[in-house]
């Protein structure tokens, strides 16, 4: 519920039975949380949609949540990242892009990041995109075709010299060769 105070028109939250409110707000983290994994900021945006809670009650269920261990940023990036990578093989550049939506601390990013990166190299990552491409596409026949390559690489967010350094490899071998590794 609603109230408006004073004059400058600001609405604040009203909530008429505390406990009811308390117990509404934890089923439904709950569900969201079962639904999907969830940062902490995702998840009280979430909650406070509803008009029967308020930002009390909010914080105080986040805090018994993370004391269970439902809810841990660091955990979620980590996850986060693995998944990602392991789901598309991308570079560094365009993990960032992807983590960078998800409303987290950008430490917790990045360490999350390194730590992915370290479980899964970002060299057998472009490979696994290489073999993909050249699986669909075939050997690049014309300069064209290479530096359409180059640009798919690129979008997939691995970095200029990585590029290059697989792209002469395809060069010098055979596309049979490359896509039996």
């Amino acid at each position: 519920m609603w109230r408006q105070t004073g004059n400058s028109g600001e609405l604040e939250r009203v909530v008429k039975d505390v406990e009811r409110s308390r117990e509404r707000t934890m089923n439904r983290a709950v569900k969201l949380l079962a639904a999907k994994p969830r940062s902490v900021i995702e998840l009280r945006e979430r909650l406070l949609e509803k008009p029967w809670t308020d930002e009390t009650i909010v914080d105080a269920v986040i805090e018994k949540l993370k004391d269970y261990k439902y809810l841990d940023d660091e955990q979620y990036s980590r996850d986060l990242a693995v998944s990602q990578l392991r789901q598309k093989p991308q570079g560094k550049r365009r993990l960032q892009q992807t983590m960078s939506r998800k409303k987290l601390d950008k430490e917790v990013v990045e360490a999350a990041i390194n730590e992915a990166f370290e479980k899964l190299p970002e060299d057998k990552l472009i490979e696994q995109t290489i073999a993909k491409r050249l699986r669909i596409k075939g050997q690049p026949e014309t300069r064209e075709d290479t530096k359409k390559f180059y640009d798919h690489l690129l979008r997939q967010g691995f970095g200029y010299d990585l590029i290059r350094e697989k792209m002469a490899a395809i060069a010098n071998r055979s596309c049979a060769e490359y896509v039996d590794d």
